[in-house]
């Protein structure tokens, strides 16, 4: 199917992570889908597991990336949906009760009920970043979804309630609006995430969508086709370079190419006869690693991180009805023998899950690294086809269109190559 040609339909997702930004220009299509129309991405210099420690690095990455994503677009970006994750995040399951007005459920009565629901007292400094409906429930008659325009006299309504520290999400603001930009809305990133991995089955069955990150893990767990928890984990990808910079003893740079390149979740997956180049500190001379010495650092961490969030969900009580079993996603998932580590210590199904259902720039962006930003557009999109967006998102540049049209088949092989280039 053709996508819009209206470019005031594009929308722009933006990944603040603690490795890296990355801006992601995307229209919908006629079926459902995303045409993705440019891609930013810059190392991330001033965030920490999911929190801004130095406004101004982040404003630089954000421009960067935002700049790279314009250029591939040929747009003009005005305002973006951010994520937002990190250690101050919390959340809980929360109820409110209604008497319903002329007895058949109105929009009113709907907002009202969940209004009550969010009136739960939260700690000083948090703000409510999304009231997420599981389930209503008129008169007796529980489970229901969808109530408008049913019958009855008292209206319950059951959410997830998802806070975030104010200070974190005006600095994550502040270093958005100093790039020239509007913030159209601030979502939790792995509910982002959720949106662009997770089927509807999966869902409805139950699962458990882990977002292995540079900073953080984000945890969101789903039955019955609604959230039901979600939770952060502090540990995550830069642990992993850590632990190998430090037991390698190796700079931090050279840790992570050599984890990108060569590291193993499962000591048993990888050959002790492959080596590896280690560069040392200092001026000493690089050393001989084996791939099977570099798995006996990685896989300890990796099996307390999937340790943690076992304990996470057994917590939560949801543990025995993930029947879907467990979704990994984000960067720091695409490692061999992950998976098998992982099914090892949950006793389920693992699978790596990339964004799906989206074209255009579709064999770059089905990739786990791209879960949150591809997220972040398709909640853009369901909101703009609700009718809350604001101003376009993007919009063409102001230049001849005919010369435009000759240019941009010449260029668009360049501006790929360049983005390639640059982030590979």
């Amino acid at each position: 199917m053709a996508v819009q040609s209206n470019a005031s339909s594009m929308v722009v997702g933006l990944d603040i992570g603690t490795s890296k930004v990355v801006a992601i220009v995307g229209q919908a299509t006629d079926d459902g889908g995303i045409e993705i129309a440019g891609i930013g991405s810059h190392p991330s210099r001033g965030m920490k597991k999911g929190v801004v420690i130095n406004i101004e690095s982040t404003v630089q990455s954000i421009q960067r990336a935002v700049e790279e994503a314009e250029l591939m677009a040929g747009c003009d970006i005005h305002s973006v949906y951010v994520g937002i994750a990190g250690s101050h995040i919390s959340s809980m399951n929360s109820d409110g009760v209604v008497a319903i007005k002329d007895r058949e459920v109105s929009i009113s009565d709907i907002e009202r009920v969940i209004d009550s629901a969010r009136a739960r007292a939260i700690s000083e400094g948090q703000r409510v970043l999304h009231v997420l409906p599981q389930e209503y429930a008129i008169d007796t008659q529980e489970g229901i979804r969808e109530p408008l325009g049913m019958s009855g006299v008292r209206l319950e309504a059951r959410v997830h309630l998802v806070t975030a520290a104010l200070n974190a999400v005006q600095n994550i603001e502040k270093c958005v609006r100093r790039c020239g930009l509007e913030v159209d809305a601030i979502m939790l990133e792995q509910l982002a995430s959720s949106h662009a991995v997770l089927t509807e089955d999966e869902r409805e069955l139950g699962v458990c969508m882990v977002d292995i990150g540079g900073g953080t893990t984000d945890i969101a767990v789903f039955t019955e086709g609604a959230i039901r928890h979600t939770s952060v984990i502090p540990i995550a990808g830069d642990q992993v370079t850590n632990d190998i910079a430090m037991a390698l003893r190796t700079p931090t740079q050279y840790a992570e190419e050599i984890k990108v390149k060569y590291a193993c979740a499962l000591t048993q997956l990888a050959a002790s006869d492959e080596l590896i180049k280690v560069p040392s500190v200092g001026e000493r001379p690089a050393r001989d690693l084996s791939r099977q010495a570099l798995a006996e650092v990685v896989e300890p961490r990796y099996e307390e991180l999937f340790t943690l969030i076992r304990d996470e969900l057994r917590r939560s009580g949801y543990e025995d009805l993930v029947a879907a079993g467990v979704v990994l996603t984000g960067g720091t998932s695409r490692m061999e023998g992950v998976v098998e580590l992982a099914e090892e210590i949950f006793h389920m199904p693992v699978r790596i899950a990339c964004p799906q259902n989206v074209r255009g720039l579709a064999d770059v962006v089905r990739n786990p690294i791209y879960s949150t930003g591809v997220g972040l557009l398709h909640y853009g999109m369901h909101d703009a086809r609700q009718g809350q967006s604001r101003a376009s998102a993007a919009q063409p540049k102001r230049e001849d269109v005919s010369r435009r049209g000759s240019k941009n088949e010449a260029s668009s092989l360049e501006k790929i190559k360049r983005w390639f280039k640059g982030n590979f």
